[in-house]
């Protein structure tokens, strides 16, 4: 996306008020079925595209979780992001600072040369509400095969 400037318009205004007032990070669809409830004729389009709008200028984080479906973030400060591999739910993370990515940081910038300026941690595991529950539960890891988790 170009680095424009893009005027804020009641539609891109809609959309940011709604993920604002989302405890959670939404999909686009997710999205698209709140604010189509005040603008009954936005199209899920427009509101992919007015995503990326505000994502490309800091007013929403973009986040790609690997579940295949992108999600959105009202919060831009420095965190990170856990991923139900059940459910999908995505819920924000906070590490310290004695949490070795410093370390890691370093042995990159050793490794491969590169000067880091930011780092993403996404962690995957299964969230309190399906642990909690007593059915089986198909679940795909990365190596994109299932398991099965019995409770």
């Amino acid at each position: 996306m170009s680095l424009k400037k893009h005027r804020m318009t009641e539609q891109r205004r809609m959309i940011l008020e709604e993920i604002g007032r989302t405890r959670g990070h939404p999909s686009a669809s997710d999205v698209y079925e709140k604010v189509r409830r005040r603008l009954p004729h936005i199209s899920l389009g427009t509101v992919y595209r007015n995503l990326e709008v505000l994502s490309s200028q800091g007013l929403i984080s973009r986040l790609d979780m690997g579940s295949g479906q992108r999600r959105f973030d009202a919060v831009t400060d420095d965190h990170h992001h856990i991923r139900c591999l059940v459910c999908n739910r995505v819920d924000d993370i906070r590490l310290s600072a004695n949490a070795g990515i410093d370390s890691i940081k370093r042995d990159a910038e050793k490794t491969a040369g590169y000067e880091v300026k930011g780092f993403s941690v996404d962690l995957y595991g299964i969230c309190p509400r399906c642990r909690s529950g007593n059915t089986e539960k198909v679940i795909r890891d990365d190596s994109r095969k299932n398991n099965i988790l019995r409770k």
